[in-house]
């Protein structure tokens, strides 16, 4: 048999489809106009970033946007839609921006006032050194949280720490919605899982808080105790980010600025 009568051995045969698929990317490649073309193109696609107000924090003072918009990743609010998964330094870099937020700083020292002030006789004692110890102690506790339920664990469980909200969804679905938040929570990926943020921080904050928090009761039922207290006031931050949103339209109030001054009390009182 001729050399030419021969077939193609498969390799040649599948090296040559292979090829032919690639002409238009190679053609591509080798005009910088249509390149620059199909970036352009897909950059004018791309959403304008939404009005960001990151707890307090407002990482961006352009213009109001009206319409279609691309949420900002990193805030514990969110709502549905294509939110941008978060990374690991995405995380810890939240966990960082809502501990040293403004309204938190705000509320943080607000309450410490109130509480010396009208507690004289506390384990923190009165007057200006009493109200430091009291806000230094409460900052710890706040940086200690948030890094276990916004970055540590989440990261080693590949939870999303934020909380998504339901706008469109009926009143009903969304009051369950937030209220199962407690154990329930979504995957980096959209899917659902259990909330291990939460459900493992409360105890090994209570067990840490034991260590060096003042006038708390460190033994079994004292934080056992606060650990139950902890579970059954939770699902109240998930209905204030659920639904004070809707509020916050109509009568122009900072929606974290309430949720924070009521998770600061929430926090405090575990500790008593």
């Amino acid at each position: 048999m001729a050399a030419q009568d021969l077939p193609d051995a498969p390799s040649t045969v599948l090296f040559a489809g292979a090829q032919q698929p690639q002409t238009p990317s190679n053609n591509r490649q080798s005009n910088p106009a249509q390149a620059a073309a199909d970036q352009a193109a897909s950059a004018s696609t791309r959403l304008p970033p939404c009005n960001r107000i990151n707890w307090g924090w407002r990482i961006h003072n352009g213009p109001k946007v009206s319409g279609p918009c691309q949420e900002d990743p990193l805030q514990l609010i969110v709502n549905p839609g294509d939110v941008t998964p978060l990374t690991p330094t995405d995380k810890l870099v939240l966990a960082g921006r809502v501990t040293v937020d403004p309204f938190n700083l705000i509320t943080v020292t607000g309450y410490s006032a109130i509480f010396v002030a009208a507690n004289a006789h506390s384990a923190y004692g009165p007057g200006l050194k009493g109200f430091g110890k009291l806000t230094g102690y409460s900052l710890l506790g706040d940086a200690q949280g948030n890094f276990l339920g916004i970055y540590a664990i989440p990261v080693l469980a590949h939870e999303d720490p934020r909380y998504h909200r339901m706008p469109g969804s009926p009143v009903h679905r969304r009051i369950l919605h937030a209220l199962v938040h407690t154990v329930v929570s979504q995957h980096d990926d959209g899917s659902l899982m259990p909330n291990y943020a939460t459900l493992l921080t409360y105890p090994i904050s209570a067990e840490l808080s034991n260590l060096y928090v003042p006038g708390i009761g460190s033994n079994g039922p004292s934080t056992a105790k606060r650990i139950l207290l902890g579970y059954a006031t939770d699902p109240s931050g998930a209905l204030i980010a659920e639904f004070l949103p809707d509020v916050a339209k109509r009568i122009h109030i900072h929606v974290v600025f309430v949720q924070q001054i009521l998770l600061q009390v929430e926090n405090n009182s575990r500790a008593q």
